[in-house]
């Protein structure tokens, strides 16, 4: 009869849980910067959302000469809708006295 596996090329045991060790160290190091990368986006989306609006509600104030309130801005075309929400799901509001977005 003849042997099996003994001139059969393969990974070892050994071999197969080295290359599991090693992936598994590169993961635990490069898990925490994915969800940290996760938080600075939804912040950097939120202030590119605030410049947005910041320059609709003066473009719209160099238009009528009055700060205007998200349902005059969407009325007006200068936004698609009125419901202003940054990626993190925090309402942003047009301060009434100063025009600000905050």
């Amino acid at each position: 009869m003849k042997r099996f596996f003994k001139n059969e090329k393969g990974f070892t045991l050994i071999e197969m849980m080295i290359v599991l060790l090693v992936i598994t160290v590169l993961l635990l190091i490069a898990l925490p910067n994915i969800t940290n990368h996760s938080a600075n986006i939804n912040e950097k989306g939120c202030s590119g959302l605030k410049h947005m609006v910041q320059g609709q509600v003066e473009a719209y104030r160099m238009d009528k000469n009055e700060i205007p309130n998200a349902a005059q801005l969407v009325d007006a075309q200068y936004l698609r809708d009125a419901d202003l929400k940054c990626p993190d799901g925090t309402n942003l509001t047009i301060d009434p006295t100063s025009g600000k977005v905050e």
